[in-house]
């Protein structure tokens, strides 16, 4: 007779991580438009003008890192992910993913970027064959939660 282990049940949020990230953007957006208004005051318009400029690299820098934030929680024969943009112009997109855990075929981790930018992929069984859902980035995550997120959906598969 085998045993199968009892699943470990797991909830993992990143709020507080999400609410630093938030900080550090605003207020470093808010110091490059302070700085370059001064600048441009005080007579220094090339030096303001490039303090503009650097705005749209900062806000580019926080696109390509996708921080989001993450809410994972495995119980109740369950597997929700929920998810949205932490950094973005006007309305933020709410994502969920809900999914039974036998329905789940495969989950696919990417990291790059020297393993800073984590990227997870969940495919499941559907009548049809199978199904792929968009890639959720982790790199909001601490590394700590990380791991133990992906050992939690390893598990599954």
């Amino acid at each position: 007779m085998k045993i199968i282990p009892k699943r470990q049940a797991m909830v993992i949020n990143n709020i507080e991580n999400v609410k630093r990230i938030k900080k550090v953007f605003y207020l470093g957006a808010a110091f490059i438009a302070v700085l370059a208004l001064v600048l441009f005051f005080a007579g220094y318009f090339f030096p303001a003008l490039i303090g503009i400029g650097i705005f749209p690299f900062w806000y580019f820098f926080f696109q390509v890192a996708d921080y989001q934030y993450i809410e994972f929680n495995n119980e109740k024969n369950k597997i929700i992910l929920r998810y949205y943009k932490v950094i973005k112009f006007g309305k933020p997109a709410y994502n969920s993913i809900e999914i039974q855990h036998t329905k789940l075929l495969r989950v696919y981790f990417e990291d790059s970027f020297f393993g800073k930018l984590t990227d997870v992929t969940l495919i499941v069984k559907t009548n049809r064959g199978a199904a792929e859902y968009p890639s959720v980035s982790l790199t909001a995550l601490p590394k700590a939660d990380r791991m133990r997120l992906k050992i939690a959906l390893l598990e599954e598969v």
